[in-house]
């Protein structure tokens, strides 16, 4: 996990780094990331707060929060793009798909909630 990593959203109004490179990603499959992805599911990397900087366009960030659910997702006011957003106290998720740079070695580490996959879903 040398140098930083950079990201972005799909229009650039919001960009990031990371101090340190992600090395894991996980695959959550529950209906809640399926629902707010419109996909299979979400991938992420799991990094330290204290290693997560916003650099541009936080004034762009919207969230929704499942009602009843310790759940929200954060996304993009002017594309839409999914953006990282708290994971627990010490930690944040970033979308995979939002880095630039320095997230060249990525690995698939875990899948999440496979049990919830979309029925047409093959893993």
């Amino acid at each position: 996990m040398l140098g930083e990593a950079l990201g972005s959203c799909n229009c650039g109004a919001m960009k990031f780094k990371v101090d340190r490179a992600p090395q894991d990603v996980y695959i959550c499959h529950c209906s809640i990331c399926r629902r707010a992805t419109g996909s299979g599911g979400i991938t992420v990397t799991i990094v330290p707060k204290a290693e997560f900087t916003w650099l541009q366009g936080r004034e762009h960030i919207r969230t929704w929060e499942k009602p009843g659910h310790d759940w929200a997702t954060h996304f993009c006011e002017v594309c839409g793009s999914s953006l990282p957003g708290k994971n627990d106290e010490a930690s944040m998720y970033i979308p995979a798909s939002l880095f630039d740079s320095g997230a060249d070695g990525l690995k698939l580490k875990e899948r999440l909630f496979v049990e919830s996959k979309a029925c047409w879903e093959e893993i």
